[in-house]
């Protein structure tokens, strides 16, 4: 794997993810237009991670079947279709259509880890899966910074314009810059299926799972509120400043790029603990919204770098320990991920039309000690390094 098949690889990630989270710093704005209440706001993220939910059921065990290079090509142009749907959306309901359907697709993402962990040698599985799942944070976090300017200058349905075109651009061009990845002859879809309901009551598989729910319900509550309170007062930020905040992520979350290099040389445990307590110690600082701007800066860095380090730690445990089957495994894994942003999402909207920022705040909180506490509980597994010599 080279530089330039990385770079198309994590480009990939953050086009197709970026869809699902475009939503999240305009969402007041969406919402008038669309005429969606202010407590139900949270749908229009969460119709999105429901739509992944049911591809990473359905459609991401196909890459453990069919060549997985087609797989990523025929997702980009499913993705351009439901982003430009959203773009058009007349009513809610179209809105909420073109939102589920490109979250569907959005799937593409794990196929892309999948592939990407299939043609890695093993020394070198972490280092590619750092780099290219560092491109489904940019197109989180990038897209909230991107959202803001282009709802700004053009209103919000010029971000799904963007990501249609983009996506659409993508298709093609996946399909003739990646090398074929076919599937054994002998897997069967339904046996696929079957494989993937069974990953559910493995003690390895459960505990990380049980971690990401954890992990990507905290930062939903950050990410699907945190506009909320910036756009009123004190701060009356614009939709442009509010997506700023999205560098500060960026910059978190790309500081743990090296999080799979740690994971190569047998660190993956001692990486989640530790991030999980800075997630931790993230929520005291995001907690200082209402008063002070750069402590909420601090926080969102600190969230992102957890959450990035975590993830990747998650990723490349389970890759290893089911080589034969990736695409089940990380479609599994995932299952958490979309459950957990789901709840953030819908949870940290309701409780700021009830409580202010102090009930979103202690919700991140929670989770993240949940996540602490299912880490604690967890064996530490047998040291086994990749890059070390018997």
């Amino acid at each position: 794997m080279n530089w330039r098949t990385r770079l198309l690889l994590g480009v990939v990630c953050g086009v197709a993810v970026a869809g699902v989270y475009a939503a999240q710093p305009v969402l007041s704005p969406m919402g008038r237009d669309l005429g969606v209440a202010d407590g139900s706001l949270g749908w229009l993220v969460a119709t999105g991670q429901l739509g992944y939910l049911a591809g990473l059921v359905l459609l991401v065990p196909l890459g453990d079947v069919l060549d997985r290079r087609r797989l990523i090509a025929a997702h980009l142009a499913l993705v351009a279709a439901g982003t430009a749907v959203t773009a058009a959306a007349p009513a809610a309901w179209a809105a909420f259509s073109g939102l589920a359907a490109a979250g569907a697709f959005a799937v593409v993402v794990q196929t892309t880890v999948a592939y990407t962990a299939s043609i890695s040698p093993p020394a070198e599985r972490g280092r590619n899966l750092g780099i290219v799942t560092s491109g489904v944070v940019i197109g989180i976090l990038g897209s909230r910074v991107a959202a803001g300017v282009l709802a700004d200058l053009w209103g919000w349905r010029s971000i799904y314009v963007t990501l249609a075109v983009l996506a659409a651009v993508l298709a093609p061009l996946t399909l003739t810059a990646l090398p074929a990845d076919p599937r054994p002859d002998t897997a069967r879809y339904g046996q696929v299926l079957r494989s993937f309901g069974g990953l559910f009551v493995q003690p390895l598989f459960l505990s990380r799972g049980l971690i990401a729910f954890f992990l990507f319900a905290s930062f939903g509550t950050l990410w699907s509120g945190m506009a909320l309170p910036l756009a009123g007062a004190p701060w009356h930020l614009s939709q442009a400043q509010i997506g700023l905040f999205g560098v500060a992520g960026l910059a978190g979350a790309l500081g743990a790029a090296r999080s799979g290099r740690w994971g190569d040389a047998g660190h993956a445990h001692r990486v989640t603990g530790i991030a999980l307590a800075l997630l931790l110690a993230s929520w005291a600082a995001i907690g200082q919204l209402s008063w002070s701007l750069p402590l909420l800066a601090l926080g969102v860095l600190l969230l992102d770098f957890a959450v990035q380090a975590v993830h990747v730690s998650n990723q490349h445990a389970l890759t290893t320990a089911y080589p034969d089957r990736t695409s089940t495994a990380i479609g599994a894994y995932m299952v958490f991920y979309s459950l957990g942003s789901a709840l953030g999402a819908t949870a940290t909207t309701a409780l700021f039309a009830t409580t202010g920022w102090l009930g979103p705040t202690t919700l991140g909180a929670t989770l993240t000690l949940a996540a602490l506490t299912t880490w604690k509980l967890t064996p530490t597994p047998r040291r086994h390094c990749l890059t070390c010599t018997p």
